[in-house]
């Protein structure tokens, strides 16, 4: 059986997890795989598989595998597990949501609905948090203008986030999307209605239809098992649509550590005449300094004063 089992080995990625079924890529096609008994019983600190985790395969004889070994990851979206019951960290554990991710792409429209820049600067601090590069689509161009766009998101091109504006109607920043997806391993987020599967029908036919299927079927019911999933792209690549982004900056960060995951904030930190400023009231805070003469935008900084008062309530529920 051992040397059945070795010639029968294949490479793949893992392009499904749920309920302990790893729905393995090999290229050639898919195998549906679970892991052994020796991988569960060994204590683990993160997932032990997650979707976009490139493994090894023995396959049995009825056609389904058993996952044999799993490679290195070179990046994760992840989150701290919480409790279920309660909403308390158990920081030993890691929830792997996507393994080896290359770039996170958020998506929002210009209109209908219309856009949040405090949750694009929440994601934006997932992304910072889990040193992903993160790309910003601005989907339904078509219903303003580009430059009237701009106006509204310029100040994310200013402080280094690519911004590609886009319109699935018109044709509009389809191609310099879909160029961005082309060989790499994509996460896309974006909330109800911004034309996500729009984009993706217009970059590949079908793809979006089959993204919203699964978006439809994991967002039944508070109990529903939320569950990643990678869709290959002809072009070549994968793209990932997970739905536990939306709570992920809820948990896994302190507040003093805030100030880490914004760009144009960060640097000043070193500056400030507290080593502890928190940039709310503080004397010598070149924080606040910077807002005052303009190098910061107050729309970011009173995002960042709002996802600090949030994380401090939270951090004084959980002890």
């Amino acid at each position: 059986m051992e040397v059945w089992r070795l010639k029968r080995q294949q490479e793949g990625i893992v392009i499904k997890a749920i309920s302990g079924f790893f729905t393995v890529d090999t290229g050639a096609g898919e195998i549906v795989a679970q892991l052994p008994g020796r991988l569960k019983k060994e204590r683990h600190k993160s997932s032990i598989a997650a979707v976009g985790d490139h493994v090894t395969v023995s396959v049995n004889q009825d056609g389904t595998g058993t996952i044999e070994a799993i490679a290195e990851r070179r990046a994760v979206l992840s989150r701290t597990r919480t409790s279920a019951e309660a909403r308390h960290l158990l920081t030993d554990q890691e929830q792997v949501l996507v393994a080896n991710p290359d770039q996170v792409i958020f998506v929002f429209a210009i209109k209908k609905p219309h856009p949040s820049p405090r949750k694009l600067d929440r994601f934006l601090v997932v992304a910072e948090m889990n040193r992903l590069p993160a790309i910003i689509c601005i989907n339904k161009v078509d219903l303003t203008g580009i430059e009237k766009a701009r106006e509204k998101f310029g100040l994310y091109e200013e402080i280094g986030y690519p911004v590609i504006y886009t319109s699935a109607k018109t044709g509009e920043g389809v191609a310099e999307l879909s160029a961005c997806l082309q060989g790499k391993l994509s996460v896309l987020a974006g909330s109800s209605g911004v034309g996500k599967s729009s984009l993706l029908n217009a970059i590949e036919p079908g793809l979006g239809l089959k993204v919203l299927a699964v978006s439809k079927a994991t967002g039944k019911g508070m109990h529903t098992t939320r569950y990643a999933q990678l869709f290959p792209l002809a072009m070549g690549g994968y793209v990932a649509d997970t739905p536990g982004i939306r709570g992920l900056a809820l948990f896994d960060v302190e507040p003093g550590e805030l100030d880490a995951y914004f760009r144009e904030i960060a640097p000043l930190v070193a500056d400030c005449q507290f080593s502890d400023c928190s940039h709310e009231h503080e004397p010598g805070c070149a924080v606040r300094a910077a807002v005052a003469d303009g190098r910061i935008s107050p729309q970011r900084y009173d995002s960042y004063l709002r996802l600090r008062a949030e994380h401090e309530k939270l951090d004084q529920a959980a002890y």
